[in-house]
């Protein structure tokens, strides 16, 4: 990957996306995260490499700032810039958005539940750590009610930000200079 001035500044504003939007979803307690979506954008218009730095600021500073749960999440968010930049980058819509979604979505979902199970017991600092507890009390193992509540966050938040990125693109028609 090329290192110019608009790439820096490309990944400098996907890394604010990720903070602002992850934050905002912290804040509200939402079910859903939001901290990916500057990682999927850097990793379409930039390629796998950009998503993965994007990711990894994102992680890094948001866990020394305001969320440490973060820091321990940051391979979820190499995952992501990897599977975006993969799938998406200079690549026409031969799949459908969904599918995508769902293969962007899958090695993240593995790494994020092994960390939470591991590290954290089933409880983060997500509004979804409250699904897991429910399903959980229902009689669903502690690492089972993880993933079934992950994979079903994760995709939906995986969805909306791959549908975010792919409309904020299609109005950027200048974007392929800076991708080049």
């Amino acid at each position: 990957m090329k290192t110019t001035a608009p790439r820096l500044t490309m990944i400098a504003l996907a890394v604010t996306l990720n903070i602002v939007l992850g934050n905002l979803a912290l804040f509200l307690r939402l079910p859903i995260y939001l901290d990916t979506v500057g990682t999927i954008f850097a990793a379409t218009v930039l390629g796998p490499v950009a998503g993965i730095i994007t990711g990894l600021c994102s992680a890094l500073f948001t866990g020394v700032t305001t969320d440490l749960f973060s820091l321990y999440f940051a391979p979820v968010q190499l995952c992501v810039g990897f599977m975006s930049g993969v799938l998406l980058h200079n690549k026409k819509a031969s799949w459908s958005l969904p599918l995508k979604a769902l293969l962007i979505t899958l090695p993240g979902t593995l790494v994020a539940s092994l960390i939470t199970v591991l590290l954290f017991g089933g409880i983060t600092s997500s509004g979804s750590s409250l699904l897991v507890q429910v399903i959980h009390g229902l009689g669903v193992n502690q690492t089972l009610s993880v993933f079934l509540v992950q994979i079903g966050t994760d995709y939906l938040d995986k969805l909306l930000a791959v549908s975010l990125v792919i409309s904020a693109v299609k109005a950027l028609p200048r974007y392929r200079q800076i991708g080049s």
